[in-house]
C-alpha cells in the first residue's frame, strides 16, 4: 500500500517507495508550483496516465546524465559543427510541451503528459523553473526538449525529433548551456538504451539523493537563464 496524500501532506520518505511497481511512493496531492518543486528538490516525480490520480515516483536506480561524461557521436558532432538545426532557448515551450506529449509512449501508445501536467508546467515556465530547447530548421519545429532547472541541478522530462539527430541536437545543446551554469547534473529519471548511448548511466536512489542535497540548497527559481539563439554548442 501507498498512502494518499492530501494537498497538505508532506511527502513521506524516498526510501518508503515500493521495490514494485519501482519508485511508487504515493497518490494523491495536486500539481500546484510549490508540490511540484518540493518534489523534485527530493527525488520525486508524478507519472501517471489520464483517468489516474496523481502518482509520485523516486525509482531506484535513478538514471542520470553527469554534464562531464556526456557522449557525442561523430556523426552528432558533424551536425553541430555544420549547424544543421538553429537552437533556441524558451521560445517555443507551450509547442515543446504539446510535441512531446503527441508521442507514443509504450505498448498502449498513450501519453503520460496529460492536459493537467501541460498546464501545471506551463505555469512553472511562468516562474522560471521550467525550461525549453528547441532545434529549428528554418520556421519548422525539428524537435526539442524541456525540463525543470533547480539550484543546480536539471531535470529532464520529455524529448520528440520530427527530423533525424534534432533531439540529441537539442540535448548537446543543453550541456553546453548547463557547463556555462556550473550545472554538473541532469536526472534522466528512468532508463532508457537512447539515454544510455549518450552517456547517461543508472546510480542508486542513495546516491542520487545525495547529489540533490548537494547541489540544491535553494528552491528559488535560477535566474539569467538564456532566452532565444544558442550559438556555441559544441
Amino acid at each position: 500500500m501507498i498512502p494518499w496524500l492530501d494537498p497538505s501532506t508532506p511527502f513521506p520518505p524516498i526510501g518508503t517507495a515500493l521495490g514494485q511497481p519501482d519508485g511508487l511512493l504515493a497518490a494523491g496531492a495536486d500539481l500546484s508550483p510549490s508540490r511540484l518543486v518540493d518534489a523534485y528538490r527530493h527525488g520525486i516525480f508524478p507519472w501517471y496516465s489520464e483517468g489516474q490520480p496523481i502518482l509520485w515516483w523516486s525509482p531506484n536506480p535513478r538514471m542520470v546524465l553527469y554534464v562531464d561524461e556526456f557522449r557525442i557521436s561523430h556523426s552528432l558532432a558533424k551536425r553541430v559543427r555544420r549547424r544543421d538545426f538553429d537552437v533556441r532557448v524558451d521560445t517555443a515551450f507551450d509547442r515543446i510541451i504539446e510535441a512531446c506529449a503527441e508521442v507514443p509512449r509504450g505498448q498502449g501508445g498513450g501519453t503520460w503528459i496529460t492536459g493537467a501536467m501541460i498546464d501545471a508546467y506551463r505555469r512553472l515556465h511562468r516562474l522560471g523553473y521550467a525550461h525549453s530547447v528547441e532545434a529549428w530548421r528554418g520556421d519548422e519545429l525539428a524537435g526539442g526538449l524541456y525540463g525543470l532547472a533547480v539550484g543546480r541541478m536539471f531535470f529532464g522530462e520529455s524529448m520528440f525529433a520530427r527530423q533525424t539527430d534534432a533531439s540529441k541536437v537539442a540535448l548537446a545543446a543543453l550541456v553546453a548551456l548547463l557547463r556555462q551554469r556550473d550545472v554538473p547534473l541532469v536526472d534522466c529519471q528512468q532508463e532508457t538504451r537512447h539515454l544510455a548511448s549518450l552517456g547517461a548511466r543508472p546510480i542508486p536512489r542513495e546516491r542520487f539523493a545525495r547529489h540533490l542535497d548537494e547541489l540544491i540548497h535553494c528552491t528559488a527559481a535560477p535566474e539569467g537563464w538564456q532566452t532565444g539563439p544558442i550559438s556555441d554548442i559544441g
